[in-house]
């Protein structure tokens, strides 16, 4: 999983798929199980915003690795799940950021 940063800061999509091409690589080195969890941005980012998120995706075709689409599912547009900075979840989103990384995590764990 990459956070949001880079996008929000609008860096080259090109770089980050590298890099989160190069996690997975480093990971797999490691013998470990790999699944990419998906980030998404604001839609004020328009154009980028949907790049960024497919970005996730071409990642996880290209290095053959299963993905959950989107971290904050059913959490983002949910205001009380958030600390005062509008960015980050609370201890209450935890249970439901873990059930979105479970549907995709479980299957790599039988």
């Amino acid at each position: 999983a990459l956070g949001a940063n880079d996008g929000l800061r609008g860096l080259p999509l090109a770089g980050m798929r590298d890099n989160l091409s190069s996690i997975v690589r480093a990971a797999r080195a490691a013998k470990a199980k790999v699944l990419i969890v998906g980030m998404r941005l604001p839609p004020n980012y328009g154009n980028y915003a949907a790049d960024f998120q497919k970005a996730f995706g071409e990642v996880a075709k290209k290095e053959s690795v299963p993905q959950v689409d989107f971290l904050l599912e059913g959490i983002a547009d949910k205001p009380q799940y958030f600390q005062a900075d509008t960015i980050h979840p609370t201890a209450e989103a935890q249970p439901r950021l873990l059930d979105n990384v479970w549907a995709g995590l479980a299957p790599l764990l039988k």
